[in-house]
């Protein structure tokens, strides 16, 4: 141009669709507002293919001293671009004085040619990069590492363009690379269309004022995401750009369901040796505490959720038990207990919530959900529940592997609870609720091995057989239940309280003075008139041990018997303590 027609400068815009891309943007970038429309030039062209500059380009450096424009075009095709120039008026041969239109056809056709050389050269580079990087993806099984050079790779070659991950709600582990997880209440129509579809959808968001071309990252088995490329409105993506990000897209997709699979692999093997190590230890006869907490070690180990329960279905209602952090004790814990109450009152279903907060009009501090019912005999015995504050945070994965542990468990929990009431049947009267005698005797054993002192109290209902003779059987079976039932308020959790036969019931308390024992032990001979109907009075005989003095088993018993005998003989309504003197009164 400089040699043969007189141009002494030359700057190059591109045509893509609608608009014009400078081939050196930050020669200019600081005085136009880019991109520039194609329709602010097309009217100045008409009939000729150079004209001279338009004003408004004229007054903005570095185009001042620049004289006119030619247009790009080959016959009967579309224009492939602008070319600005400052001519050399003193040369005779200068484009501005004499030009025809077979030199810019020509020029055209140079310039076709060029600019087909280089995009050649630019698709060569890309789909080096392509091979690198497919090549990097059937080496690595990191998603991380697919994730990141997927990105890498759009910046590098589209570097005016904004890109954007987002994937499915089913993945099963926390990535570093920036990725918005796929909503489909949230989304754009044309993103949920290329996701559901599997193929390229490309949108103008005038609302966004920008255009969108979405490639869904798909592999052989399903689809995992979207690449979504964000570029200004006026932006036109060629054929080339588009085939290109697709490829990558579903590169990347192959590489991540072939990563997703090692990894499933890995986490299934995981997973049943989970199951096979939570179903070894439940089958060992163990209690319904012991197996309760070790269920909630393996359900944090698993999921990390950050607050975990476990309720018993009890008539019409669940109770918490005690395998449940504090949460579910509380005002806000019953707003999810009561949400899965309702949910198993239709169903057996379990239930999987990953965002909580879009069901209740209320904000609500727990977004992901994940309830298991535990079925015995194809009913509901109760459930476990797992929450986090994160929404999204459980994967589907993480759902059916928790469904495979209580399944599995269901059975061992409900033959534990099974077993426990049985062995509170044996260790329970029936009509006291009282311990029995049998039990009684294992709890002082126990006791005189481990314990500093303690004190036994054996108690006698005064005249009972006139109680049974005068009001029957019944009646008499009601004034030992209420003095059963006093007397267990009054002991509380400091001993026990058993029905040693008849109408004489004991209680023994480790661990206390003799002095607050024979306190206690008064207390409960007074308060039994006031509580009974029709009134009654007990005698109680009691003995005390210390360490220094441990009775044997036998010795402990009679010792009671016998203050109790001297509390009968002493006008009764009264507690006598055993001294060694009424041995010799027998």
């Amino acid at each position: 141009m400089t040699k043969f027609f007189g141009v002494e400068e030359c700057f190059l815009f591109i045509i893509e669709g609608e608009i014009l891309k400078p081939l050196q943007k930050e020669h200019i970038e600081q005085n136009f507002k880019l991109p520039l429309a194609l329709n602010l030039f097309e009217a100045y062209f008409n009939d000729s293919k150079v004209v001279e500059l338009p004003a408004f380009f004229k007054e903005k450096s570095p185009f001042t001293d620049y004289t006119s424009m030619m247009l790009i075009q080959l016959a009967e095709s579309k224009p492939e671009g602008i070319l600005l120039f400052k001519c050399n008026h003193e040369h005779p041969e200068c484009l501005c004085f004499n030009h025809t239109n077979e030199t810019v056809t020509e020029l055209a056709s140079v310039f076709k040619y060029l600019y087909q050389t280089f995009e050649m050269q630019v698709n060569e580079q890309q789909y080096r990069k392509l091979y690198n990087m497919t090549d990097l993806f059937h080496s690595t099984m990191d998603i991380d590492i697919i994730l990141e050079n997927v990105l890498v790779t759009i910046e590098e070659n589209f570097q005016d363009l904004e890109v954007e991950l987002i994937l499915s709600n089913d993945q099963d582990r926390q990535t570093r690379v920036r990725i918005k997880p796929f909503d489909y209440l949230s989304e754009r129509p044309a993103t949920v269309e290329a996701f559901v579809s599997g193929e390229l959808k490309e949108e103008k968001a005038e609302d966004l004022n920008c255009r969108l071309l979405n490639a869904p990252i798909k592999g052989r088995q399903a689809i995992y995401g979207i690449l979504q490329v964000k570029a200004p409105l006026t932006y036109t993506f060629s054929d080339a750009q588009k085939e290109f990000i697709s490829m990558l897209a579903q590169a990347s997709g192959n590489s991540l369901e072939n990563a997703k699979l090692y990894h499933q692999s890995h986490r299934l093997i995981s997973d049943l040796q989970l199951i096979n190590e939570t179903s070894h230890r439940l089958n060992m006869k163990l209690n319904i505490n012991e197996m309760l907490t070790f269920l909630q070690k393996q359900l944090i180990k698993s999921f990390q959720p950050m607050e975990m329960g476990f309720l018993f279905k009890e008539e019409d209602s669940y109770e918490v038990s005690n395998a449940c952090t504090p949460l579910f004790q509380s005002i806000e814990g019953s707003n999810y207990i009561q949400h899965v109450e309702k949910h198993f009152e239709n169903t057996q279903d379990p239930l999987f919530i990953a965002d909580f907060s879009r069901l209740l009009e209320v904000d609500i501090e727990y977004k992901s959900l994940m309830a298991i019912p535990m079925i015995v005999e194809e009913k509901i015995s109760g459930f476990s529940i797992v929450l986090h504050k994160e929404p999204y945070f459980f994967s589907f994965d993480s759902f059916k592997l928790m469904q495979s542990l209580i399944h599995h468990s269901s059975l061992a929990i409900s033959n534990s609870i099974l077993r426990d009431q049985l062995q509170e049947m044996v260790d329970r009267d029936h009509l006291t609720k009282l311990f029995t005698r049998n039990y009684s005797d294992k709890y002082i054993v126990n006791s005189l091995e481990q314990d500093d002192s303690g004190m036994f109290l054996l108690v006698d209902i005064d005249n009972f057989k006139k109680v049974n003779d005068t009001h029957g059987h019944q009646v008499g079976d009601d004034v030992l239940v209420q003095i059963s039932s006093e007397i267990l308020n009054f002991i509380g959790t400091r001993g026990i309280c058993s029905r040693w036969g008849g109408e004489e019931l004991s209680i023994y308390i480790p661990n206390i003075l003799e002095s607050e024992a024979l306190i206690l032990s008064k207390k409960i001979v007074e308060v039994v008139p006031k509580v009974t109907s029709p009134t009654v009075t007990i005698s109680a005989g009691m003995m005390a041990w210390r360490k220094e003095n441990r009775p044997q088993f036998q010795q402990f018993f009679q010792q009671a018997d016998v203050a109790l005998y001297s509390a009968k003989n002493s006008g009764k309504n009264n507690v006598r303590v055993f001294e060694d003197s009424m041995q010799l009164q027998l």
